[in-house]
């Protein structure tokens, strides 16, 4: 069993939550992944690390409530229990010698991004971090990225209500097309990396993203987070999930990630209504 010691609500769907693991969060890097049960029942899913402590024994990591699962997480507070933990798995983001760096953190991504332009930072890179939002509300750690010895910090939203009104892309580009940049490295929703490789690509600028297929296992065994990278299946878990965002089939990604949608939707919406029986 693993403690649950924090717990904070950033917007209506999406939490953070701290877990003590001393020994995932001893060997935890920027880029890597946990995967947890809520109870024993419960089914495996894996979530990247937001932030860590090893000197604290605890691991954080922030997600949005969508399936049955991620809806029992977000009502699990501090002083409960989950029942497994693994960790951390997944090969570290590479932060070493990268020279003049965006890292776009989109949505929920930006849990992603802040572990990867701190270690960054720490390794020397000059680092501009790029996070979009569909509005005020839903921008997430903003004053952690501010903390960051960043060379600059732009903010985008699609509702204009902080930063500018522009998708991600834009300043993107801009840095590209200015010659400010040798790397890049989009984490979020599928979408926004295609079309942050898209932009790259144009200038050859080597981008880096972070991938989120289904898994189950993580451990290669059993295929389910299986991507097409140039001409070869390469698997998220063991052998991501970073990858070439210019080799990247996304439509396929993107595809493979919408199988279950249904599913996951009837499945919240049961567990929802289980909780509100419960209540009465």
């Amino acid at each position: 069993m693993f403690e649950v010691v924090a717990t904070r609500q950033l917007s209506e769907s999406v939490f953070e939550t701290t877990v003590r693991a001393p020994a995932i969060a001893a060997k935890a890097r920027a880029g890597q992944f946990l995967i947890l049960r809520v109870d024993e029942l419960g089914e495996r899913i894996p979530l990247t690390f937001s932030d860590w402590s090893s000197d604290e024994g605890w691991v954080r990591f922030i997600f949005m409530r969508v399936g049955k699962t991620t809806h029992k997480l977000s009502h699990v507070g501090a002083g409960g229990f989950l029942a497994d933990v693994v960790g951390p798995l997944g090969k570290p983001t590479v932060v070493d010698g990268l020279g003049r760096v965006a890292v776009v953190g989109g949505g929920v991504g930006a849990a992603v991004a802040y572990p990867v332009a701190r270690a960054m930072c720490e390794a020397g890179d000059d680092v501009t971090v790029i996070l979009g939002a569909r509005n005020r509300g839903l921008l997430m750690l903003e004053e952690e990225f501010r903390a960051l010895p960043l060379g600059a910090l732009v903010i985008c939203t699609d509702d204009g209500s902080t930063g500018r009104k522009d998708l991600v892309t834009a300043p993107l580009k801009e840095l590209c097309a200015a010659g400010a940049l040798d790397h890049a490295m989009a984490i979020g929703p599928a979408i926004m990396m295609k079309f942050c490789a898209a932009t790259t690509r144009e200038f050859a600028v080597p981008t880096t993203v972070s991938l989120n297929p289904i898994m189950v296992d993580g451990t290669g065994m059993c295929g389910a987070c299986r991507v097409s990278v140039g001409a070869k299946t390469l698997f998220g878990c063991v052998d991501g999930p970073d990858f070439d965002g210019h080799l990247v089939d996304f439509e396929e990604l993107m595809s493979r990630q919408r199988v279950y949608a249904d599913v996951e939707q009837e499945a919240a919406a049961d567990f929802e209504s289980e909780c509100a029986c419960k209540t009465k």
